[in-house]
């Protein structure tokens, strides 16, 4: 089977699902393709900050999402022992500390929006397994297999859109550095307790950082930093002792930890690391995302940075006849080098919000 696009984007998540609704707006013919069986799969990163929610409310996509549930930050709390010692709230002319938006919702919103417009396409439970380049070295085209079906698509520009692991990024040979940050991330969701308001709060606990994010839908999401590697040897300890350490930090999750989280299945480990890549793209292929640039979870940036790849890229394939992905990507280079810088600050000076208790 073989099909024929102007585009051709690999990975259903926030950015190429993006990309892929404004490149078909403007009457740029795209498939989508993405290896699950639905665009609503695990994931992590669901905070929207201010530049965020900016591009969603410019694609007239922020409305819809807020009518299929969303929940707005009022506070940034700092705890110690069981209490709370310092609180932020928002400049009143932004009106929140950051938006948890359930991925689910914010697919929805794009897919059904793509879906009205006669130049998008998307494909489910397919996988990508080489890129096809000419004699002059250029990709042309993806080989892809949905089931037992084996199709090429023809593409004038394949984008990789396919996370941290991106086959896109492998296949087109393109390198990465792996940056190693000296953790790794213990992930749970519990149901939040009783008058929880929407907030999200630090602890610090044997030197390591514990967060708790409110999610829409009344669900608090934990976020427990540990020592990088560590895992395996602790899942090896007792398990109570290290849960009891959650519930001295806050207090008030104690009724809902101990009936949700009583071993250490209840968690879902995270490898942490962030990477840069030199080569933002070849001839023919473009790396958007986690594909390009993977973040740590630290300030919540990853979503919001690939839905800012997708409009800067989507802006640039739209106003060039000719795709100057060079200007493209440098101008980002220079936007996530700094981010990736302020996370690392953020990382080494996070102890010092709590040394005025120390």
């Amino acid at each position: 089977m073989i099909k024929k696009v102007d585009v051709c984007i690999v990975g259903g998540g926030p950015g190429g699902a993006l990309l892929a609704n404004i490149l078909a707006k403007n009457n740029v013919s795209v498939l989508l393709i993405e290896r699950t069986n639905g665009f609503a799969k695990a994931f992590r990163g669901e905070h929207l900050n201010e530049e965020g929610e900016r591009i969603l409310k410019q694609y007239e996509l922020f409305e819809r999402i807020e009518q299929l549930g969303l929940l707005r930050m009022e506070t940034l709390e700092y705890w110690m022992s069981g209490e709370k010692f310092k609180t932020i709230e928002p400049d009143p002319a932004v009106g929140h500390l950051g938006i948890h938006v359930p991925q689910a919702h914010l697919l929805q919103a794009i897919i059904e929006q793509a879906q009205g417009y006669p130049t998008f396409n998307y494909l489910l439970n397919t996988t990508v397994k080489e890129l096809v380049q000419n004699e002059h070295g250029q990709y042309t085209a993806v080989r892809a297999k949905q089931g037992d079906i084996d199709m090429t698509i023809e593409a004038q520009l394949i984008i990789g859109a396919d996370g941290r692991y991106s086959t896109v990024r492998k296949l087109a040979n393109l390198d990465v550095t792996i940056r190693d940050h000296g953790y790794d991330l213990l992930w749970a969701r519990i149901p939040a307790p009783a008058n929880w308001t929407p907030s999200i709060k630090m602890a610090l606990v044997d030197g390591m950082q514990i967060s708790l994010f409110t999610q829409a839908k009344g669900f608090v999401q934990i976020g427990w930093n540990i020592n990088k590697g560590s895992y395996p040897e602790l899942r090896k300890q007792p398990f109570m002792p290290f849960i009891e350490k959650l519930v001295k930090a806050f207090p008030q999750l104690a009724p809902v930890v101990q009936e949700h989280i009583q071993s250490w299945k209840d968690f879902v480990l995270l490898v942490v690391f962030s990477s840069t890549t030199e080569q933002w793209g070849k001839e023919g292929v473009a790396l958007i995302g986690d594909a390009v640039h993977t973040m740590t979870p630290t300030g919540a940036y990853g979503l919001n940075s690939s839905l800012m790849d997708a409009h800067m890229l989507a802006q640039m394939l739209l106003e060039n006849e000719k795709f100057d992905f060079i200007s493209c990507a440098t101008a980002r280079k220079q936007q996530i080098e700094k981010i990736q810088a302020i996370q690392i600050e953020k990382e080494q000076k996070f102890h010092e919000a709590f040394l005025v208790l120390s």
